[in-house]
């Protein structure tokens, strides 16, 4: 791969959602491969005191450097977690000899730039069967599990996740962390900026909108579903986040909008209950609702030269070293 693709699929990763829109990642150009690091400087300690929705972030922006790398006809050939003494080193991927491109991997390299995270109330309308079943696929492609939540469920969700927002709402540490990452101006290249959450409510009562009362009928409800593992581990984590983009990318290409609920998935214990809601034994690592909603707007990202590193460099200990991504030798 030469500079100008290495450059390309770069940018491409760094589109990957991310809690808070916090981008921590950081890359770094071998000669022979891009390693993906976390970036721990960048961990929510409140929100996400130890690190998982960090880890699901890095593996969504995992998943999505290994398909642009694909869609420009090279194999991804991706090794996790390669180093114990270094455990912020999440993966090591190394473009192996051209071949010809996957159409289907094509199609979601295409959403990429296309995929936003929506966090307006959805249409009513159900989302087709084939089309839930390809969402399902694409979550045990990258080793993880899919339920869906119906009925009685969706109606425990609401009460269980209005129960986390109330908690997360009572904890002045949260809200001030919240307030560090949202309501920002339009010049900020990180963090959710005001007009991401034009005509979302504040508190989230589009939760009891959609899922109904009690007794209600949730059929024409957007799909709500969790996103898990059978273990929890960081590598659980980590494929976890690489098949959350999947699903988001397969969502994306077929005219579909998603968004995260996010009370009952970081509070510990609604997490724990949440667990027990789907009574199948999988670790609930990210919660959607996926549904048909309205455009919106292009959540900013930091500049490229902000995530390259050439040497590792906490910003605890001392500014970090910026490159330029140079070619790859591709064997």
């Amino acid at each position: 791969m030469n500079s100008e693709q290495v450059n390309s699929v770069l940018r491409s990763a760094t589109l990957a959602p991310s809690t808070l829109n916090t981008q921590p990642w950081l890359f770094r150009c071998t000669g022979t491969g891009i390693e993906l690091h976390a970036d721990s400087d960048r961990i929510l300690p409140v929100t996400d005191p130890d690190g998982r929705h960090l880890v699901l972030s890095c593996g969504a922006a995992l998943f999505t450097l290994r398909t642009a790398i694909h869609a420009l006809g090279f194999h991804p050939a991706t090794t996790l977690m390669p180093s114990r003494a270094d455990p912020d080193l999440l993966a090591v991927v190394r473009p192996l000899a051209e071949r010809t491109p996957d159409p289907k991997v094509a199609r979601l390299a295409r959403a990429i730039p296309r995929r936003r995270t929506n966090r307006r109330p959805f249409l009513s309308s159900v989302v087709p069967k084939p089309t839930l079943a390809a969402l399902r696929h694409a979550t045990e492609l990258e080793h993880a599990w899919m339920p869906s939540l119906e009925g009685e469920q969706c109606r425990l969700l609401r009460d269980l996740d209005a129960r986390a927002r109330r908690e997360q709402l009572a904890d002045p540490a949260f809200i001030a962390e919240l307030g560090r990452w949202t309501e920002l101006g339009a010049s900020t290249r990180d963090g959710v900026p005001s007009y991401a959450t034009e005509g979302s409510p504040a508190d989230e009562s589009w939760l009891l909108d959609e899922f109904g009362e009690a007794g209600s009928d949730t059929r024409r409800a957007p799909l709500v579903v969790v996103i898990g593992s059978l273990t929890d581990e960081r590598i659980d984590r980590l494929q976890a986040g690489q098949a959350l983009q999947r699903v988001l990318l397969t969502a994306t290409a077929a005219g579909l909008d998603a968004s995260f609920i996010s009370p009952s998935i970081m509070v510990r214990e609604a997490r724990a209950e949440l667990r027990r809601i789907l009574g199948c034994g999988v670790w609930p690592q990210v919660l959607l609702r996926v549904g048909y909603g309205s455009p919106l707007p292009w959540t900013p990202r930091r500049p490229l030269e902000d995530v390259l590193l050439d040497t590792l460099v906490s910003a605890r200990g001392g500014p970090d070293p910026r490159v330029r991504a140079g070619p790859l030798h591709c064997v």
